[in-house]
């Protein structure tokens, strides 16, 4: 299987601009770009595809462009929704360096700013040099735009498009970038960056487009959204735990395009692991294989080891054996509760909605369903004092097998 059938078979391919680019990718050596804006300090889970598609063009003697906008992150590519809100300078640079950090650390890849060729460009230069080869009516006809005609879209995030088609030409004119990658949204972009390369150069210039299909989750939405929000690259923002758990909680009819498209596993390795998700469903190989592959990749062995022990204390009930910091990790994602020190374990369940009656309660307490810092608790009189913490005022109250809360003593 050559590369650009195994990015086909990893369903990593939507649309190329022209078929040459099968023969660019399998034998050629192309200078390529992705790029991002900075509009938050980290990257998510959402992005990892793209970078992946990176690493895996640039294993196979292609060369990689992260271009971090700058400029373009100023004005913000036009939402279906709504216009954006701008953020500052002082934002949008403290994003950056934040961004520029992550890949390098990550990636290695090489990293431009678009704002770099864009911030002295006069308005008159602009409109000249640049504006006069956009058609407003193909512009108003991409996807986006057309959403945007009725409730109005300003002329700011209309001229998004100009701006990212001159960092192509600028990126072929100086580097000689002759291919740039994105989300399947980005397609109008991409051809306007590629039509004004041929007008500017000449119809003589061989440059590409590639687009990937948008990753979603069973429901649709976006991936790298969770119920506690965006699942972020940064350690910091999202824990190893976190994204391990995010991970392994895939649905099974998501989890081997998941898994083509997010690890480096061969064909015959994901093979073997869609046989086992066909056959033993209830062993979840294919998510463990998924979730400790982008933990280890992003994280690390070191953190990879942190959540698959913190995922173990938490199914034993052996919180103990975690340290400090593997202890707030463990409860980051949890369902957080308060109630008053001092009440009865039963009277807690009652209070915080846990249990719907006393009954109901009593009948968990007795059946040893509930554990209070993973040790199962019998008497439903057991009071719940600060002195029972599991960390600073905080207990974690297991019912059943899955369900955890921290609640946090007060007073």
């Amino acid at each position: 299987m050559n590369l650009f059938d195994e990015l086909k078979w990893r369903g990593l391919i939507d649309n190329v601009t022209s078929p040459e680019i099968e023969d660019e990718i399998n034998n050629g050596e192309l200078t390529f770009y992705i790029g991002t804006d900075p509009t938050a300090d980290s990257l998510h889970i959402g992005h990892y595809s793209s970078l992946l598609m990176a690493k895996r063009l640039q294993q196979h003697g292609h060369h990689p462009i992260m271009l971090v906008g700058g400029a373009t992150g100023f004005i913000g590519d036009p939402k279906a929704t709504g216009e954006r809100n701008m953020l500052t300078p002082e934002v949008l640079q403290a994003n950056y360096d934040a961004l520029h950090r992550q890949i390098d650390a990550l990636w290695g890849f090489d990293m431009v700013n678009n704002l770099d060729w864009t911030k002295d460009i006069s308005i008159i230069d602009f409109l000249r040099d640049y504006g006069k080869h956009f058609n407003v009516n193909y512009m108003i006809n991409k996807e986006t735009v057309k959403k945007r005609l009725d409730s109005g879209i300003s002329y700011t995030e209309f001229s998004y498009m100009i701006l990212q088609s001159l960092d192509f030409l600028h990126l072929y004119q100086e580097k000689n970038c002759r291919m740039q990658i994105g989300g399947q949204d980005q397609w109008g972009n991409i051809t306007s960056g590629l039509e004004l390369i041929r007008k500017k150069c000449g119809n003589d210039v061989k440059c590409f487009g590639l687009t990937m299909p948008l990753i979603t989750k069973a429901d649709g939405t976006k991936f790298g959204k969770s119920e506690t929000g965006t699942v972020w690259l940064d350690a910091k923002k999202t824990s190893p735990y976190e994204l391990y758990q995010f991970l392994f909680n895939t649905e099974d009819d998501k989890v081997i395009e998941y898994l083509k498209k997010l690890t480096f596993l061969s064909v015959e390795e994901i093979e073997e692991l869609e046989r086992s998700l066909r056959e033993e469903p209830h062993k979840r190989n294919a998510q463990k294989a998924l979730a400790s592959e982008v933990v280890r990749d992003l994280h690390k062995e070191e953190g990879l080891q942190a959540a698959l022990s913190i995922t173990q204390a938490l199914f034993s009930g052996k919180l103990s054996e975690l340290d400090e910091s593997m202890r707030k990790d463990a409860i980051m994602n949890m369902e957080k509760l308060s109630a008053p020190a001092g009440l009865t374990l039963l009277d807690l369940l009652v209070d915080m909605k846990i249990a719907a009656s006393k009954r109901e309660g009593r009948e968990w307490i007795k059946g040893n369903s509930i554990a209070v810092n993973g040790v199962k608790v019998t008497d439903p009189d057991t009071r719940m004092t600060q002195e029972q913490a599991y960390i600073d005022n905080d207990l974690i109250i297991r019912r059943g097998k899955k369900r955890y809360y921290c609640v946090a003593l007060e007073g």
